[in-house]
């Protein structure tokens, strides 16, 4: 069987794949995209993806490259606010809040919130519409031989791709990354997230609150209402065996436990969703290129889901990756091109790692008088108008 030509060969059907194979076919690149899983589109289907992702400001740029954003902004929730809540005193309740106002900065939100299968539905709908784009769900990347002149792609279906970028969006066990030779650095906190959507009666007011206390943030995130009731998605991070004892409550104690851990700032919550758990690392990529391969997104890069700079982080990545490809499309997957991509991305992605890690441990924190402390540095740092504003851009990853 002789292979099959293209241009980019994108290894990886979750947001960040989806999103790149949009995004590099709609600039004019042939795009094949593979991934083992078909996605999963319903949030009522088994292995739907319960959790959400806020894109940033930059991120929209992307989306908007791609053609995906009029396609998901009816379904956004605009985050206006995020709030913070020191709830780490000796009874679970607020007793220190500051609020980060997007109208400090311009007059456009932080961001805007979408539920994952929200998201994979309708980017698959837009590679349909993309003559350049060839979408594969079901196959799987098996073999990667790379040469000077281009990569040899080997999939589970026996198809043979040559291509002259593949780009490694698949994961943190990524298949790409270690058939390319690239070890990985990983941290692990014995800690994991439960991820859900709730219904509640107050309304959340496109205010994304982030509760601190011990274990981890409990992260209450704006999703558009749900059966006419006001309804966000729930990060909440916890001690490994916590997490677990917690996902295996019947729903009345789970919904008790998380109302409390709430501090009840929107009302008794109810869960309208099932739960899903998934483990915390940071994990960084030692390159994030090598013979005709990128990485990107959590091949390249894992964080804990702090500041929503998770996904924001991987489409950094492909907006640089994109960038490079549109300034000089002949030289596309060629040295010179990878290694500029790596050396701007990877110094950023190292910082930004540096400091999720550090205010993950700082949230994960027991001891009474390091919460003290804790509440006191939040509190010198928001009364600061200029340190605030400079921690609302850092955030953002704008200057």
């Amino acid at each position: 069987m002789s292979a099959e030509n293209t241009d980019i060969l994108i290894s990886g059907g979750g947001v960040a794949g989806l999103t790149a194979a949009a995004a590099f076919a709609a600039a004019g690149f042939r795009t094949i995209c593979v991934d083992p899983a078909p996605p999963v589109t319903s949030e009522g289907a088994a292995g739907a993806d319960m959790r959400s992702t806020a894109f940033l400001q930059p991120s929209r740029r992307v989306l908007e490259a791609a053609g995906l954003w009029d396609r998901l902004a009816p379904h956004a929730a605009p985050l206006r606010i995020m709030r913070i809540v020191d709830a780490g005193g000796a009874e679970p309740v607020a007793r220190l809040t500051r609020d980060f106002d997007a109208s400090e900065l311009s007059d456009q939100p932080f961001g805007w919130n979408f539920p994952n299968w929200l998201l994979r539905r309708e980017m698959v709908a837009r590679l349909a519409d993309l003559p350049l784009a060839d979408f594969r769900p079901g196959v799987a990347v098996a073999g990667l031989l790379t040469r000077t002149m281009g990569a040899e792609v080997t999939l589970s279906d026996g198809a043979r791709i040559h291509a002259r970028l593949v780009v490694a969006a698949d994961g943190r066990n990524s298949f790409v990354r270690e058939a390319a030779g690239i070890p990985v650095r990983t941290t692990r906190y014995g800690q994991k997230a439960l991820a859900f959507a709730v219904t509640h009666p107050i309304p959340h007011e496109n205010v994304s609150t982030e509760i601190h206390r011990s274990g981890g943030p409990f992260t209450l995130v704006p999703l558009p209402d749900r059966d006419g009731l006001p309804s966000s998605a729930v990060v909440w991070m916890e001690r490994a065996t916590e997490a677990e004892r917690l996902a295996a409550l019947p729903v009345a104690e789970f919904e008790a436990a998380m109302t409390e851990r709430s501090t009840g700032i929107l009302g008794p919550l109810t869960l309208v969703t099932r739960r899903a758990v998934w483990p915390m690392m940071t994990q960084i990529a030692a390159r994030f290129s090598a013979q005709r391969v990128a990485l990107i997104a959590e091949a390249a890069h894992v964080i804990p889901p702090i500041g929503a700079q998770g996904l924001n982080m991987s489409l950094a990545d492909l907006a640089c990756l994109l960038d490079l490809a549109r300034t000089s499309p002949e030289t596309l997957g060629e040295e010179a091109m990878l290694s500029a991509y790596a050396r701007r991305r990877r110094a950023e992605v190292l910082l930004r790692e540096i400091g999720i890690d550090a205010l993950n441990r700082t949230s994960m924190l027991a001891p009474r008088p390091l919460r003290d402390l804790r509440a006191g540095v939040l509190g010198a740092l928001y009364g600061l108008p200029p340190v605030r504003r400079a921690l609302m851009r850092a955030g953002l990853g704008i200057r």
